[in-house]
C-alpha cells in the first residue's frame, strides 16, 4: 500500500473559556520538514507537540496550525507600576536638569510609553491541553487517511503507465525480426556496390553480420526491464514508506529503456521507446508524491 505525501487534517477542541481549532496540512518533501504556528498559550507544549507528529507521519513539509477563539476574558490589562516609576523618576530628573517644573500632563504621557501596561496571562490547564492533544492526534489520523486515499487513487494511475510500458515492450517484438533483415540487406548492398558480388566471401560476410547485430541485440534490456516492473508492483504492494524505493527503482527502469532505445537502429522500435519514456515520465512525477 502507498500514502500520498499530499494531506489536510483538521479538528476543533471546545472549553468554556474558548473554541479551539487544529489545521495540519502536507505536501511534498525529502524528508520530515515541519512547521508550527503556535498561540502563547501553547508555546510550552511544543516540544510534545513535534515528537507527536513525527512519530504518527514519517515525510513531507508539514505546516500545523492552532488558533482559538476566546469565548470570556481572559486576561485584565494591569498597570505596570514599576516601568510608570521609573519614567516618572526620568522625567523628573531631566526636569531639574533643564530648570522645567513636572505638571499633572507629564502622566498621560508617561502611560503611553511601552510596557506601562501588562497583560497577566493565564496557565495552560492540564485538562485543557489533554483535550487539545486528543484532538491533535485525531487532525493527524484524518491527514493519514487523505493520504491512504489520495495514493489509492496514485496506485492506479502507476499501474496503467506500467501496464502502457509493458504493452509497448511487447510491441517491439513485431519489428525485431525485420530489422535483422534491413540491416543484414543495407550492409549486403554496400559491400555490392564498393567490392563488387565477386569478391564477397558469404562465409566471412555470415560472421560478420551475426557480430555486428550483436550489438543491436536488446534482449537482455527487456528481460531485466520486465523484472524491474514487476519488482515495482510488489514494492507497491509493500508497507509504507516506500517511495524512496519506488524512485530507485524507476531510475533502473528508466536506465533499460534508454539501452532499448540505443539499441534499437529501427524507426518503429524508436517510436515506441518514445512512448515507453513518456509513460515513465508519468510514473516519476507521481513517485516524487508518495511517502
Amino acid at each position: 500500500m502507498i500514502k500520498s505525501m499530499t494531506g489536510f487534517g483538521k479538528a476543533v477542541a471546545e472549553t468554556p473559556q474558548r473554541k479551539i481549532t487544529i489545521e495540519i496540512k502536507s505536501l511534498n518533501s525529502r524528508q520530515l520538514d515541519l512547521n508550527t504556528r503556535l498561540p502563547y498559550l501553547y508555546r510550552e507544549k511544543e516540544p510534545e507537540i513535534r515528537n507527536l507528529v513525527s512519530q504518527k507521519l514519517d515525510r513531507g513539509k508539514i505546516d500545523l496550525t492552532i488558533f482559538f477563539d476566546s469565548l470570556e476574558d481572559e486576561g485584565t490589562a494591569v498597570i505596570n507600576k514599576s516601568a510608570v516609576k521609573k519614567y516618572y523618576t526620568q522625567f523628573k530628573e531631566i526636569a531639574e536638569e533643564l530648570n522645567v517644573s513636572i505638571e499633572d500632563q507629564f502622566l498621560p504621557a508617561i502611560m503611553k510609553l511601552p510596557d506601562t501596561f501588562k497583560n497577566e496571562k493565564a496557565d495552560l490547564p492540564e485538562s485543557e491541553w489533554n483535550l487539545v492533544r486528543q484532538q491533535l492526534i485525531e487532525s493527524i489520523r484524518m491527514l493519514d487517511n487523505y493520504r491512504i486515499e489520495e495514493g489509492t487513487s496514485i496506485e492506479k494511475d502507476l499501474k496503467t503507465s506500467l501496464e502502457k510500458i509493458l504493452n509497448f515492450l511487447g510491441e517491439t517484438e513485431k519489428h525485431e525480426a525485420g530489422r535483422i533483415t534491413k540491416v543484414r540487406d543495407k550492409l549486403l548492398n554496400l559491400l555490392v556496390e564498393n567490392a563488387g558480388t565477386e569478391n564477397i566471401d558469404k562465409n566471412r560476410f555470415e560472421q560478420e553480420l551475426i557480430f555486428y547485430l550483436e550489438k543491436f541485440d536488446f534482449n537482455e534490456e527487456k528481460v531485466r526491464l520486465r523484472k524491474h516492473c514487476d519488482y515495482f508492483v510488489e514494492t507497491i504492494a509493500s508497507d509504507s514508506p516506500n517511495g524512496k524505493v519506488l524512485n530507485f527503482i524507476t531510475q533502473e527502469i528508466g536506465r533499460e529503456i534508454n539501452t532499448i532505445g540505443s539499441k534499437a537502429n529501427d524507426a518503429s522500435i524508436q517510436r515506441l521507446v518514445v512512448m515507453m519514456k513518456d509513460e515513465l515520465e508519468k510514473i516519476k512525477e507521481q513517485t516524487l508524491n508518495i511517502l
